[in-house]
């Protein structure tokens, strides 16, 4: 009798245990928006030394459709000084019935090598779940022991747009007030968020937190995230110990213990550096010389060589085998610029399309994640990218333009802006002819002239295929049917950074009949239809990240055998998101003359103006779909 009741209770305790991973337990509050349930998400940091750290962490994540997969992360990252002491991946139904068990053994272990990273670990374990159906869950766990204590890792109560949290929770415990982390708190005020400080221990948990759907023109994630950052006053990373309170120590460190010695070169390569430069006396012509003979001397790859990816190598080994990381080649051009004369500052950036800022009042390593040039002259910063083999001197483009970043200077960091191409400064200046001919077709002349993020968009079709461009002018001008691309020249002027494309075009059957009814569309080069969604209740501000303005004038040349009917009234629409404004006008019996002006300012904007910027687009579009009637005398 004991073996039934013995079987009932472990069938009892298997199906309790199965329930807790159970998607059908999830509150429905939770599933809105949601493509994945973080059930489990905790993380517990134990500093037990200034150069020893653990750190455990526990992800349960309910995986609701393909969608969600981005969610199910189970990868880990190590190093010569970061050791993986456990990790374990379990997999489970949607009833919470184990499926799976993985264990460390099972993972694969591969360079950890992302393209351009400044601060990046050796090594990343992980293993990849392929999902049989949806939903499932995976119980991710592992133990990291590290003597790093330099970048202690951030913590994030919601992940991304469309995960939700069951119970979350962060704690970091430490051996003495000496050690004692600070920890910055960002964007807590709308979730509810318990914090439990008790001697020599913080814990912060966080329960229920619904789900953040994307909307149209999100900020990035990042801004808006409910999150933690943590670092300790006095730390060691990779063997170097420091005390750093404000950015300017984080600086003089990072110049002391980092930089110090590395831009040495040797006596033939000085004397090089010299003679590109005999002659020239002013200290910015000998930079863009310097940075030019980088560009063709030098191609960009990923080395992790080094303190833990964070130190460049020498100059005078990238000097040798002509290649390097950001790091390296940021620092072989500081070396080079420094044997003709010219001051250069070694800068650290958070790179990508979105503008993240370093945060002013917080000095810690997890910050960054590329290393470019700064060259001080007349009282302003000139920017080099020195991974860019094909940007002029001076530009930067969307990659790395106006945000915070960290300067190392001789006396100690600081954090100032690179910078800002806003608004008019990205514009695009379409010249045109069209041709109407009397079989309905069309022949087209246009001359587009680019700058600032414009031009970063539009320069590479220089060095792109026949085949590459043609696609790409027949997807740019897709309105226009039946589009044939007859002749092209390019010309980049990278010392004013203008850009110009000379475009001649045909298409067949450009004039749409209505019955009897000829129909014109007068924006033939730069019709711009986007309108974003519409949303009955908005939740989140919307971000215009960078503004633009587009000019545009195209002669219109009508047969003899067409009369043109009226001509519309001139439309100008002012608002605190731009300036729309068309103007169509009569040049003489044959040729009409479309006048465009397109003005996208760039800002932050409250959730209840994104209605307002809606219609603002629906205007524009509207009119850049204006025709015009034709008669057929």
């Amino acid at each position: 009798m004991r073996f039934p009741n013995l079987l009932f209770f472990l069938l009892s305790l298997q199906l309790s245990f199965s329930q807790n991973y159970s998607y059908q337990t999830i509150p429905a509050e939770l599933l809105k928006n949601a493509d994945a349930v973080a059930r489990i998400d905790e993380m517990n940091i134990q500093i037990d030394a200034i150069d020893k750290m653990t750190y455990a962490v526990k992800s349960v994540i309910t995986v609701l459709n393909n969608s969600g997969n981005r969610f199910a992360r189970t990868r880990a990252f190590y190093d010569k000084e970061k050791k993986i002491k456990r990790l374990e991946v379990v997999a489970y139904d949607a009833f919470g019935n184990e499926l799976e068990r993985i264990k460390k053994k099972d993972f694969n272990d591969i360079a950890a090598v992302d393209g351009f990273s400044l601060y990046l670990d050796d090594r990343l374990l992980y293993y990849r779940y392929v999902p049989v159906q949806y939903p499932y869950t995976l119980e991710f766990t592992y133990e990291v022991q590290t003597s790093d204590t330099g970048a202690i890792p951030p913590w994030y109560f919601l992940s991304g747009y469309g995960i939700s949290v069951e119970d979350s929770q962060f704690s970091i415990t430490y051996p003495s007030l000496e050690l004692k982390p600070i920890v910055l708190e960002k964007n807590l005020s709308n979730i509810s968020v318990q914090k439990k400080e008790e001697e020599s221990k913080i814990v912060y948990t966080a329960k229920s937190l619904p789900a953040l759907e994307e909307e149209s023109l999100s900020p990035p994630f990042q801004s808006i995230s409910p999150r933690l950052a943590s670092r300790l006053r006095k730390f060691n990373y990779k063997g170097f110990e420091a005390e750093v309170n404000t950015w300017k120590d984080m600086g003089s460190w990072i110049d002391d213990k980092l930089l110090t010695g590395r831009t040495e070169l040797d006596q033939e390569t000085v004397t090089m550096a010299k003679t590109l430069v005999e002659g020239v006396d002013d200290d910015l012509e000998k930079a863009k010389i310097i940075y030019k003979y980088v560009q063709d001397n030098t191609r960009y790859i990923s080395v992790q060589i080094g303190i833990g990816g964070l130190q460049p190598i020498a100059a005078i080994e990238v000097d040798r085998v002509k290649y390097g990381d950001c790091k390296g080649l940021s620092n072989y051009t500081m070396a080079l610029l420094k044997a003709v004369g010219v001051e250069s500052y070694y800068a650290v950036v958070q790179a990508g399309n979105n503008k993240i800022d370093f945060e002013e009042d917080f000095a810690d390593l997890s910050q960054g994640n590329h290393a470019i040039v700064a060259i001080p002259y007349n009282d302003e910063y000139h920017w080099i990218d020195c991974t860019s083999q094909v940007h002029p001197f001076g530009f930067i483009g969307d990659f790395t333009d106006d945000r915070k970043v960290l300067l190392v200077k001789p006396d100690g960091g600081e954090i100032v802006t690179t910078t800002a191409y806003l608004d008019e400064e990205n514009r695009q200046k379409t010249k045109s002819s069209l041709t109407v001919m009397e079989d309905f077709s069309i022949d087209g002349e246009v001359t587009i002239e680019t700058r600032g993020v414009q031009y970063d968009n539009r320069f590479n079709l220089a060095s792109d295929s026949h085949d590459n461009i043609v696609k790409y002018y027949r997807n740019f001008w897709d309105n226009i049917n039946g589009l044939e691309i007859k002749e092209y020249s390019f010309n980049n002027d990278k010392e004013d950074v203008v850009f110009t494309e000379n475009v001649k075009v045909s298409a067949i059957d450009y004039i749409s009949k209505n019955g009897n009814t000829l129909l014109l569309t007068l924006n033939a080069f730069n019709s711009n239809n986007y309108v974003p969604p519409r949303y009955r209740n908005r939740k989140l501000p919307f971000r215009i990240q960078r503004g633009y303005l587009d000019e545009d004038e195209c002669v219109i040349k009508i047969p003899d055998s067409f009369q043109v009917s009226d001509l519309p009234d001139k439309i100008l629409k002012e608002t605190k998101f731009g300036i729309y404004e068309v103007e169509v006008n009569r040049k003489d019996a044959n040729r009409i003359v479309y006048k465009r002006k397109l003005l996208i300012r760039q800002g932050n904007y409250n959730k209840e103006d994104y209605g307002d910027y809606r219609t603002f687009r629906r205007t524009i579009a509207k009119y850049d779909n204006q025709k015009i009637i034709l008669l057929n005398q």
